[in-house]
């Protein structure tokens, strides 16, 4: 395509070819052109017909607004509602771990009204809503509280039961003999070498030599030597002014400081000091005064390990067992 531009006066001209591509580039550019300017129109109309309240636009504008806020309030909505089911089935489970924190808590001898709680709730339903996000920022508040607050208390737990387990590993009433039975028991007597009566301190376990002798509880090695009348010895503080002792052994396995756990292999039966037979000699003493052997073990089969701790350091088992040494 050629195009000739002259002057009014056509003293001068000047010739323009135009090629197929130069069309189609000049074509786009000016389309391109027209597009943007009737964009920036249809904008600036509409803004300003939105700001101004025209009849046709404002219409379309409200429309269109109320038409994205159904669809949010639509999506928030189904938000709020499962998160709301979901709070509901936490709240069922909170139930349920408060219950059992209260079992708990009272093996422990822990009073969980020393512990503020939530109020509990119930009631028929009267009429169901939608929960709004104020109410359910409230809901999520207060099931926070409660359950910090049933973790201090389960905290509170755990270390009383940790308190009370280690009280009962110190407690002697592990067996002393698993293969022996008993011959004589602690009280008044006929001592075997004078004729005599006598109170025998301790609880004679009946054994073949070499029968293992295991630790009542768990403790320090605080004596092992060898003694005039109970033979080769090993005695164990238990703490609380709690020692057991055992004699007449045939060999020993600990020494002085070593520390012991409960049924652990201490010595071995034999016949050593002041003795007729083989058997163990195994005492309790409660503050340096011989106990009845016989009621830490039976206390240790029949009774809940939790009230034997609770009793020894209360002082109450120790004062009925030194009533027993007494008689």
């Amino acid at each position: 395509m050629h195009f000739i531009i002259t002057d009014a006066w056509l003293a001068k001209s000047r010739a323009v070819h135009l090629s197929g591509t130069k069309l189609v580039l000049a074509f786009l550019g000016l389309s391109l052109g027209l597009m943007m300017l009737a964009a920036v129109l249809y904008h600036w109309v509409f803004l300003k017909g939105a700001r101004e309240g025209w009849p046709v636009i404002g219409t379309l504008v409200k429309l269109v607004v109320k038409d994205e806020f159904e669809q949010r309030d639509r999506f928030m909505r189904e938000n709020l509602d499962a998160m709301a089911r979901r709070l509901g089935e936490m709240q069922a489970k909170i139930v349920q771990l408060e219950a059992l924190g209260e079992r708990v808590s009272g093996l422990a001898g822990v009073n969980p009204a020393e512990i503020k709680v939530i109020p509990g709730r119930g009631g028929a339903l009267v009429s169901g809503r939608p929960l709004s996000m104020e109410e359910l920022q409230a809901t999520l508040a207060d099931l926070d509280q409660l359950t910090d607050q049933r973790t201090d208390l389960l905290t509170v737990v755990e270390s009383r039961l940790f308190d009370q387990k280690m009280k009962n590993m110190m407690i002697p009433t592990q067996q002393p003999v698993q293969l022996g039975h008993v011959g004589s028991s602690f009280g008044w007597r006929i001592d075997p070498f004078t004729g005599r009566s006598a109170l025998h301190t301790g609880l004679d376990f009946q054994a073949d030599p070499g029968t293992p002798i295991l630790a009542a509880a768990g403790g320090v090695v605080v004596t092992q030597e060898v003694h005039p009348a109970y033979g080769n010895m090993v005695e164990i503080d238990h703490g609380n002014n709690l020692i057991t002792r055992y004699a007449h052994a045939s060999r020993v396995w600990v020494k002085k400081g070593d520390l012991v756990k409960r049924g652990q292999k201490v010595a071995e039966v034999g016949t050593t000091g002041r003795s007729t037979g083989p058997h163990l000699h195994f005492e309790v003493m409660v503050q340096g005064v011989p106990q009845d052997p016989q009621k830490f073990l039976a206390a240790g089969r029949d009774l809940p390990m939790l009230q034997l701790a609770k009793a020894t350091v209360d002082g109450a088992v120790p004062g009925a067992l030194r009533k027993a040494a007494r008689r």
